[in-house]
Order: C-alpha cells, then structure tokens, then sequence
C-alpha cells in the first residue's frame, strides 16, 4: 500500500492547455508523469444548467505532500472557473515504478 501517492484528475478544455500544464507539473517535480487522455465527454452542472464539452483528461501521478503545491499550480494555469482537481490513492502497483513515482517528485 502505498497512501503517501496519489492519481490527480483533471480535465482540460484543449490539446495547447494540456500539454501546457503537463509541462509544467513534470518540469517542475510537482508530478513524476502525466498522461493526457483525448475526447472525454463531460456531462455535469454548470450554473442551474446541464453541459456537455469535449475535453482531454489528464492523469497526474504526484504525492500527498505534493499536492498542495500541484493543486495551486494548476489553478495558476488552468483556464476554466472552476477546474477539476481531485485525487485517489494509489493502493498498489508495481514496486520499481512506485519508486521511480517517488525519485521524479519534488523533495518536500
């Protein structure tokens, strides 16, 4: 088990944004690796209205202690109001990529 990793989700209006804040999140150590995932059609509540809008997805492998630093980040460049920023712990995986996790992430 491993409760100190976390997967962020967050979604994106565009290819430009997500590649922008992928980036950004690696170069800086907030995230070991971000997968951006195309074409996920979002249906949710917005202002007393239901939408729909095309957008990518973006899986953040990064940390608990990370994620306040992550999380401020990715307001500084996400373009929406009120952008998804979540988390899930990572419960298991493979022990080399778990440390390799660890080793790309900001020492905090």
């Amino acid at each position: 088990m491993h409760p100190d990793l976390r997967i962020a989700l967050c979604t994106v209006p565009d290819e430009t944004t997500a590649g922008q804040i992928a980036d950004t999140l690696v170069s800086e150590k907030l995230a070991a690796c971000v997968n951006i995932i195309p074409s996920v059609m979002s249906v949710y509540r917005w202002k007393d209205a239901v939408e729909h809008s095309e957008e990518l997805l973006l899986l953040i492998k990064t940390s608990e202690a990370v994620w306040p630093l992550l999380e401020t980040r990715i307001l500084e460049l996400h373009p929406y109001e009120l952008p998804e920023i979540i988390a899930v712990p990572i419960d298991t995986g493979q022990a080399d990529y778990i440390q390799w996790i660890k080793n790309n992430l900001i020492a905090l």
